[in-house]
């Protein structure tokens, strides 16, 4: 079998396998899963690319794809081959039929895009720590509402710092678990801009 682990197969392979969970296609996947075993490919390569996916491609929509990859690599670094492969099987089988989201994803990259575009601004003056000697002459700290001590724990105050304050990275679609994320996630932003009373 045509397979190199360092070269072009390695890297084709694997990107195959990870398109093919995120296409729904779990018998594709299944398949370049038996490749890169079949091959010898390491088994913790192989369980890292699952933990990815899992982030990457499932995220939100179904919350127990990254804790059963995760296990997976998990049980792959204690048995390893040949039982490991029933445990990436395992892995591998679980995503494609379900829900996906990528929203994580984009979230932490449009994130990630702002603070190295310059949109790091100061720390709110009452997000900043106060807990040591000078800091209340400074202002840090004052006037900070406990979220605990707020009916809902839900404090209307401003968290982000200025230079970004009202975007929205995360966008919660409506796959899966995630979808219940979507209307909660709008009702907090409002609560936070006491826009909305507690329900």
């Amino acid at each position: 079998m045509k397979y190199d682990r360092d070269g072009d197969q390695h890297y084709d392979v694997a990107s195959a396998l990870i398109k093919s969970i995120r296409g729904s296609d779990v018998d594709a996947a299944l398949h370049y899963l038996a490749r890169m075993i079949e091959a010898g490919e390491d088994p913790r390569f192989i369980a890292r690319r699952l933990m990815i996916s899992a982030s990457e491609d499932i995220g939100l929509a179904d919350p127990t794809a990254l804790p059963t990859a995760v296990a997976a690599a998990q049980a792959v670094a204690m048995i390893g081959f040949p039982e490991a492969a029933l445990t990436l099987s395992h892995a591998t089988i679980r995503p494609p039929p379900g829900p996906k989201s990528n929203a994580a994803t984009i979230a932490i990259q449009q994130a990630q895009a702002d603070v190295r575009g310059g949109l790091a601004g100061p720390v709110p003056p009452h997000l900043r720590d106060g807990h040591y000697k000078g800091a209340a002459k400074l202002g840090h700290a004052q006037g900070y509402v406990y979220p605990h001590d707020v009916p809902g724990g839900i404090a209307a105050q401003q968290y982000a710092p200025d230079t970004i304050e009202g975007k929205r990275y995360y966008q919660p679609t409506r796959y899966g678990a995630e979808a219940r994320y979507a209307d909660v996630v709008e009702r907090v932003r409002a609560r936070l801009k006491g826009e909305q009373p507690e329900s």
